[in-house]
């Protein structure tokens, strides 16, 4: 990227007065450009869908959905071509193992000063300016497994402790759900729900869970319409 391009950027966040104070942090800011704002998940989500924005501030805490789903479908839409960098007052491990695993580009926890959003902003404008252009290029097994090994990723990382899951959430059905997954061959969460008899919506949050711990990994099958399905598999120890 050129080091004098402007980064198009966008603001999703639920309260009304930290919009307005970001918005003018970011105006005061060369290098970035406010292309809009939005309030709640869905909105973002279809803001930052857009192939004009280059970068998403983006808040945990929204009024319909999370900002991890508000991630979810930026990855679906546009995979890597959109970089987010998260503003929450969320701190606990799962929301931001989960941001991690959707490789955002930092992490900003509220509150915070003028000084530390204007400083983590020209980190991020000169770390986008310096990255080199990818080339395609063959990798060999050796290369390619040392790109995927969980030995090298921190979001692999393999947390087994019962204390990590949410509230409402039981190991007896994670282990389950677990069960249901596979190696090698990946799943739906429909598949998944129908091989565990939960709902569909009870394994997706077990699955939010797995993927954060770095226990399942996530890929993606396009079909001929409408939006690719994610599919599920147990990640490789």
């Amino acid at each position: 990227m050129s080091p004098d391009a402007v980064i198009r950027t966008i603001i999703v966040d639920d309260d009304p007065a930290v919009v307005r104070l970001h918005t003018a942090y970011l105006e005061a800011l060369p290098g970035f450009r406010l292309v809009g704002t939005a309030r709640t998940g869905a909105a973002g989500a279809a803001l930052a869908a857009g192939s004009d924005v280059d970068l998403v501030l983006l808040d945990m805490n929204l009024p319909d959905f999370s900002g991890v789903e508000v991630l979810h479908r930026l990855r679906l839409v546009r995979e890597w071509d959109v970089d987010v960098l998260v503003i929450s007052s969320a701190r606990d491990t799962l929301t931001i193992r989960q941001a991690a695993a959707a490789h955002v580009v930092g992490y900003l926890a509220k509150p915070f000063t003028r000084e530390a959003f204007v400083r983590r902003l020209e980190e991020y404008r000169r770390g986008r300016a310096e990255r080199p252009a990818e080339v395609p290029v063959s990798m060999g097994q050796g290369d390619i497994d040392r790109l995927v090994s969980p030995v090298t990723s921190p979001v692999r990382t393999v947390v087994a402790s019962e204390a990590l899951l949410p509230k409402g959430l039981a190991e007896s059905t994670m282990h389950t759900i677990r069960a249901a997954l596979h190696p090698v061959t990946p799943a739906s969460a429909r598949d998944i729900a129908a091989a565990s008899g939960a709902s569909r919506a009870t394994v997706r949050r077990y699955l939010d869970v797995l993927v954060a711990r770095g226990e399942v990994d996530i890929s993606h099958r396009f079909g001929a319409r409408g939006r690719p399905e994610v599919l599920y598999r147990l990640a490789a120890r």
